[in-house]
């Protein structure tokens, strides 16, 4: 196989795409949350050095006009919305803006997320009524388990519709309560129909993560920020995790995590690419498999 030089940068993206015989990226870890959470997000990135861990410089911090722009721009031809609830009362309102994004470009990925409380379910219904494609939960961030009884009418309704779900749910970049993989096992075992998308491959448990989506049809990983130079850092791979991945060619997605990314969005693909998956995985994860899930035509 002929090692292909990866993009050394944003302006080469295209002519890279243009060799892996793409018509471009469709990345399914994508934010764009209304103005004061996006700040409030920033300025979280922006203290994390205070912590000890490397500084965090926000590649993209722009305004949101001029970010869709920037992914036209590296060839993203479509892209999630993700946004998350962390306390009662909120996914609503996210939603609202997903909806509304979703409406005024036509790139965007309709995205919605839901919340343990009681109107988890109408929340939901909601959402897929509206057009939502996609789902984003933070067990992290949010603070719960996805057991709770509040929201198991909710999962039948996402596992009904067959819309998958972006489920930040690994013990890194700081374990919680509620992360690890014994809960989205159980999960699974409860909704065998669920699509899920398990967030940053759920590093730093990269191993038990990938063999868990290699058992279950339903179960996927998204690259997002994994085998970074920054993530490299904190919770480098396993040294043969390329051949894994490229075991699971079909059942990982890109994942960027745009625009809060402390380096240039093609350092992400560089780094894909420099794992010598070949084409095929690669287009495979840039452009078919997210299509296919989130229903875009190929």
């Amino acid at each position: 196989m002929r090692h292909r030089a990866g993009p050394g940068g944003d302006a080469q993206v295209s002519g890279w795409l243009a060799e892996l015989g793409i018509a471009g990226i469709t990345d399914l870890h994508v934010h764009f949350m209304p103005d004061r959470v996006q700040q409030k997000v920033w300025g979280f990135f922006d203290g994390v050095a205070a912590s000890g861990a490397p500084a965090w410089p926000i590649h993209y911090r722009l305004p949101l006009q001029q970010r869709i722009e920037a992914l036209a721009g590296l060839g993203v031809r479509n892209f999630s919305s993700l946004n998350y609830a962390h306390r009662p009362g909120m996914a609503q309102w996210l939603n609202d803006f997903s909806t509304a994004l979703a409406q005024d470009h036509a790139q965007v990925i309709h995205s919605a997320t839901f919340f343990p409380e009681p109107q988890a379910p109408a929340v939901v219904q909601r959402a897929l009524d509206a057009g939502a494609r996609i789902f984003k939960i933070h067990v992290q961030v949010g603070g719960f388990c996805v057991l709770d009884p509040r929201l198991e009418e909710a999962w039948r309704l996402v596992e009904q519709a067959g819309a998958p779900v972006v489920i930040h749910c690994g013990h890194g970049p700081h374990p919680g309560t509620f992360t690890g993989i014994a809960p989205i096992r159980r999960l699974i075992e409860r909704h065998p129909g669920l699509v899920l998308i398990i967030a940053h491959a759920g590093l730093p448990d990269y191993l038990p993560f990938a063999e868990l989506a290699h058992k279950h049809r339903n179960v996927y990983l998204d690259t997002t920020m994994v085998g970074t130079s920054y993530m490299q850092q904190l919770f480098p791979v396993p040294p043969d995790y390329a051949r894994i991945l490229h075991g699971l060619a079909g059942k990982v997605v890109l994942g960027s995590d745009f625009p809060s990314i402390p380096y240039p969005y093609s350092h992400q693909l560089q780094v894909l690419n420099d794992w010598g998956l070949g084409a095929e995985w690669l287009a495979g994860a840039l452009w078919h498999t997210p299509r296919g899930l989130v229903g875009l035509p190929a």
